[in-house]
């Protein structure tokens, strides 16, 4: 089990939800808010809750654009910084980090179908991916986002919620949730439980 994670202060509100959740599973969360701060980590979490384009702009400004797309470390986006992972978001048109291939793009509406998708949805997960080690198809959890990725070759667990989307991925060391785990009671615990004992 991973004792130290680096988590990134990308200016979201769940920065301190996040510290917490790892704090009772026995890890220890150091706030980084410089890019250089980075060095050294053993694994990284990118929380993120808000819009695309002030998230890039303070990871600009904050000098973390070059380390994140260094690691060379486990690294776990969630909710909005899980989209940041991806090489564009529609959503203010704004160019991401490009660790993994594809799109955000906004959650379609419809007749029961409201944008943005808030509240508790079932996980279709993927067997042998040690991020949902326990976590089975069926379980339940907490979103809260209005743009999200559809499902390619990363995706290891999906929803759906009008349309299919990517709920949580990875492309070798680098991972994300859509959901929030930090929110998501068991099926959340155990995926940040997975990804501090993850040894790729």
């Amino acid at each position: 089990m991973a004792g130290e994670v680096a988590v990134v202060d990308a200016g979201g509100a769940n920065l301190g939800s996040v510290c917490a959740a790892l704090r009772r599973l026995g890890a220890t969360p150091r706030v980084v808010r410089d890019g250089r701060e980075l060095a050294g980590a053993g694994r990284v979490i990118l929380p993120g809750v808000g819009a695309a384009a002030p998230a890039m702009a303070l990871l600009r400004a904050r000098g973390f654009l070059v380390p994140l797309r260094a690691l060379d470390v486990p690294l776990l986006g969630i909710c909005l910084g899980m989209q940041l992972l991806y090489e564009w978001s529609d959503e203010g048109d704004t160019p991401c980090l490009g660790l993994l291939p594809g799109r955000v793009r906004a959650l379609r509406g419809g007749l029961g179908v409201r944008v943005p998708h808030m509240g508790w949805n079932t996980l279709e997960t993927t067997d042998g991916e040690p991020l949902l080690d326990g976590i089975a198809t069926g379980e339940h959890a907490y979103f809260v986002h209005g743009y999200a990725v559809a499902p390619g070759a990363e995706a290891r667990a999906v929803t759906c919620h009008g349309d299919h989307f990517a709920a949580v991925v990875r492309r070798g060391l680098v991972a994300g949730a859509q959901f929030h785990p930090e929110r998501s009671s068991a099926a959340g615990a155990r995926l940040l439980h997975n990804f501090l004992a993850w040894q790729p």
